[in-house]
């Protein structure tokens, strides 16, 4: 009896919000979400389906935290509000596992939210959820990762490039820490291709699509009769010959 393979999905997930004082919870504070952006993996493969949304708060979006994202008040002010948009949020991840750096925090404001509008329901009633600072923990403490454990300390020690990181965001936080997350459990420090044998060097590189196109040189005719000879020698070998 064949055995049939039930496809792993799971969502990296990534919020922005109006403020960002961690002593007490931002979410218990009043501040709401302005962004949520979300990657989906299936069996370990970015599919390229992605949810991204700006959210309309019903407060204004504190100086430090637009230092952090970018995101102003006058761009938030035409973007649908939080009830507008958490149907289709949750249609999206729902059954998967919901993948987060730092979970608590994301999750946190979610359910303030959903709390806000009256429902008893909470992110974790529809998808379970791993968090990516806690297996860093975890292999900090058995020495398998080293330094910080922030996201850009974490590109820096898998080998990803993060250059184009000049802010966050939640769509683009979520697309690197996806890369991330199939470093810290895919049992190798960096792309091993084109690095040495410790694998230092190597890493995820975002191509431009508008890059120039690689040039290409073809072989001349005396580079394909010298090719066609060599071949004849190997196929032909003067130590199988009786």
């Amino acid at each position: 009896m064949t055995e049939t393979h039930t496809p792993v999905r799971q969502i990296v997930f990534d919020t922005e919000t109006t403020g960002m004082n961690q002593d007490a919870g931002p979410h218990y504070l009043g501040h709401k979400l302005i962004e949520i952006g979300c990657v989906e993996m299936i069996d370990r493969k970015i599919t390229g389906k992605n949810y991204h949304v700006f959210i309309k708060p019903d407060r204004a979006v504190d100086e430090e935290a637009i230092e952090v994202h970018g995101i102003t008040d006058e761009f938030l002010v035409d973007k649908p509000m939080f009830h507008e948009v958490i149907e289709d949020f949750l249609a999206f991840v729902k059954g998967a596992e919901l993948i987060a750096h730092n979970a608590s925090f994301d999750t946190g404001f979610i359910n303030y939210e959903l709390e806000l509008l009256g429902r008893k329901d909470t992110i974790e009633d529809h998808c379970v959820i791993t968090d990516t600072l806690q297996l860093a923990r975890e292999k900090k403490s058995k020495g398998e990762i080293q330094g910080n454990l922030n996201l850009d300390a974490l590109c820096r020690f898998y080998g990803i490039d993060n250059s184009h990181r000049t802010l966050h965001g939640a769509l683009l936080d979520s697309e690197i820490l996806a890369d991330v997350y199939l470093f810290m459990t895919g049992g190798q420090k960096a792309l091993e291709l084109a690095s040495g044998a410790d694998g230092d060097n190597g890493g995820i590189i975002r191509l431009d699509s508008s890059r120039r196109p690689l040039k290409v040189i073809r072989a001349g005719a005396d580079d394909i009769e010298r090719h066609h000879k060599r071949m004849e020698l190997v196929s032909d070998p003067i130590w199988m010959r009786e």
